[in-house]
């Protein structure tokens, strides 16, 4: 089978199956872009089916660049409240201030000149090439990746490289319809090649599949480099009352309000008689102790909170787990 049969067999799979999405709507294709733009920033280490509430909330409230390069940061971060990696969240207004400056609203049109907005690397990027812009380029996400493991049944360390993994995206061959396609491609990953007991019988490339032939659908990955980090996290108290900083300190959650904390070496947490939780930030395992102190200290630019009025504050869920857990301290 060439390229040009299986493209129109994805296609019509795509045609007959895809899922209604808030950011597939037909809409103008300045619409279009912005709505690409924003779902594929909110889309980065997040789940789909997390997303979409928060993208038909935001686009509400925000409805276009214009309004998204003039919002206040406080507003914006309430509107992305609940979503976490808040960077993005100011990547995405910086971006659109650079789109409304050198671009007069609309985005650049080659992966070079998008790769210089705050937020965007390379594979939104391509993304947003594809999606938004209609170009005939696959974006290799982790369902495009799995897909090709399975088809050309790829084990060696040297095959999973995303350098290998992107020369063996011509399988797939191209189609004038370039952003359905994309999509179409990326859906199959999501609904029908799945991590797990993928549904071959539903698939319209399974003949071509060899994991499908050998009936071995096990895909290697490459290990993602974790590392475990300690802290102690001190927790003031005085009444009903909390004291959180702004982050200025750490790279992780900068500018968000958190508990006071610094890093500890292995030997005083594992040692350490206080209540401990364990909370995964992006590629970081962080083990935390938590010291309950009832006297609060006189620190500049603090934040005393009331714990019945913790809505009154955009929270990151990082120090949310931390305040269910002062509770039961």
């Amino acid at each position: 089978m060439n390229g040009k049969n299986i493209s129109k067999k994805i296609l019509y799979w795509y045609d007959n199956n895809k899922r209604f999405l808030p950011w597939r709507k037909k809409v103008s294709k300045k619409k279009r872009e912005y709505y690409t733009l924003v779902s594929e920033f909110m889309l980065q280490q997040t789940q789909v089916k997390t997303v979409i509430p928060y993208f038909v909330s935001f686009i509400k409230k925000i409805p276009n660049i214009n309004s998204l390069a003039k919002v206040k940061n406080e507003t914006l971060m309430r509107y992305w409240e609940g979503l976490g990696y808040y960077s993005r969240a100011r990547n995405l207004k910086k971006t659109a201030i650079k789109i409304l400056k050198d671009y007069k609203g609309r985005l650049p049109s080659t992966t070079e000149q998008l790769k210089t907005l705050p937020g965007i690397g390379d594979y939104t990027s391509r993304a947003i090439m594809a999606i938004a812009l209609n170009k005939k380029i696959i974006p290799l996400d982790g369902n495009v990746e799995r897909i090709l493991k399975r088809v050309f049944y790829l084990r060696r360390e040297d095959e999973i490289s995303k350098e290998y993994l992107n020369n063996k995206i011509h399988f797939f061959g191209a189609s004038s319809r370039a952003s359905d396609y994309a999509q179409a491609i990326m859906e199959i990953g999501a609904l029908v090649c799945k991590p797990n007991n993928p549904l071959c019988a539903k698939c319209p490339i399974s003949l071509n599949c060899i994991s499908c032939k050998k009936n071995d659908f096990v895909v290697r990955t490459k290990n993602k480099f974790n590392i475990t980090k300690y802290f102690e996290a001190r927790i003031y108290q005085n009444n009903n009352k909390y004291l959180l900083i702004k982050n200025n300190k750490f790279n992780f959650l900068k500018n968000m309000p958190i508990f006071p904390m610094s890093e500890v070496e292995e030997k005083k947490y594992k040692y350490s008689n206080s209540k401990k939780i364990n909370i995964k930030l992006s590629n970081m395992d962080m083990k935390i102790i938590l010291n309950k102190i009832d006297k609060l200290p006189n620190i500049k630019n603090k934040i005393l909170l009331n714990r019945d009025h913790t809505k009154s504050i955009i929270l990151p869920s990082f120090t949310k787990k931390i305040f269910n857990s002062v509770s039961k301290i």
